[in-house]
């Protein structure tokens, strides 16, 4: 393949790709999923492990692809992920391979994923108590997410970083406590902000709470300092001005949309190339890679692809011009 690595119309490298395993998820998050009716892919619409493998190769082989996370859905449903980790693994010593998970089935997993070759992990963990946990993810399961934490913890993936999902009036009174948490157990807390991917359609903008807001807040607790990285990335991270272990990190896809930096792509459990959470096209890979073409077909493919990336600003996230994607956030992968 002639490009080295992806590149849109607009400068920005593509470096960073997300994978969804599984639209199956074992919670039902107010935020992400509707509580029913929500209709699975059948088992031969997945893409399986090798083709898998084999796209994320074109990715790393071809395109200098730095990181790779594995989401859902739930990850950690899909029977045997741990190979799958492997797999990509297996593809380059230093390939950042990350999980997105909400923790509950880590307690038998951490362990394996680690020996495969995972190196860090996300838990999702909206709020600190458990009657406001069930209410939120629809399932009573804090106890489980909470021995997952700390699995993964003993695993020895590094750094844990816990995101949270912060909506007005469910759980914005937790702010503080998630900042007291990371000082006290040295995790990396993401607040995102709530944005209108949920299946059930009940975002408002007003449901929104702005990044800098919760700063304020944690800030006037606990002052933090800017703690910038090289590669971009959606989290704007800080650390605390006293040297405390663990940091802050806000995601502001609301209030603050990212998009110039925007260096991420999306492959759905099925096979579509998303080249934004919010877009509303999708580039099919599985059919393709089916139909026995080559890499090089498939590498000029996704090369169009992610040429023809949107700008993002024209997202309007939450205004009247925003047009919301017809998958909801499970379906996309986080």
């Amino acid at each position: 393949m002639a490009a080295s690595t992806l590149i849109d119309s607009f400068g920005r490298v593509a470096d960073d790709l997300r994978i969804s395993v599984t639209d199956r998820c074992n919670f039902r998050c107010v935020y992400c999923m509707p509580y029913e009716g929500l209709k699975w892919l059948k088992r031969e619409e997945i893409l399986r492990f090798e083709e898998i493998q084999r796209l994320a190769r074109i990715f790393v082989e071809h395109y200098g692809v730095r990181t790779i996370r594995i989401t859902g859905g739930e990850p950690l449903v899909r029977a045997n992920i741990e190979e799958l980790v492997g797999m990509v693994a297996s593809l380059r010593p230093d390939l950042d391979i990350t999980m997105t998970t909400n923790g509950v089935l880590l307690g038998s997993k951490a362990q394996r994923l680690a020996e495969a070759g995972l190196k860090r992990i996300n838990i999702s963990l909206d709020t600190l108590h458990i009657d406001r946990f069930q209410e939120i993810a629809r399932v009573d399961a804090f106890a489980k997410t909470m021995a997952g934490i700390e699995a993964a913890e003993a695993a020895g993936l590094r750094p844990i970083k816990l995101n949270m999902v912060v909506m007005k009036g469910v759980n914005d009174d937790e702010v503080v406590d998630f900042a007291r948490l990371a000082r006290d157990k040295g995790y990396e807390v993401r607040f995102i902000e709530f944005m209108p991917l949920d299946g059930d359609g009940i975002w408002r903008p007003e449901l929104v709470v702005p990044s800098l807001r919760i700063q304020e807040s944690i800030e006037d607790q606990f002052p933090l300092v800017a703690a910038p990285e090289a590669r971009p990335g959606p989290a704007v991270k800080f650390k605390f001005a006293d040297g405390a272990p663990g940091g802050i990190g806000f995601i502001s896809s609301v209030s603050q949309a990212f998009c110039d930096t925007c260096n991420r792509i999306r492959l759905t459990a099925e096979g579509g190339l998303r080249t934004c959470l919010f877009s509303l096209r999708e580039t099919p890979l599985r059919d393709l890679m089916r139909s026995g073409v080559s890499d090089d077909h498939i590498g000029r493919v996704i090369e169009s692809a992610i040429w023809a990336k949107e700008e993002g600003g024209a997202l309007q996230i939450g205004t009247e011009g925003y047009v919301k994607p017809e998958k909801s956030m499970s379906q996309i992968g986080g």
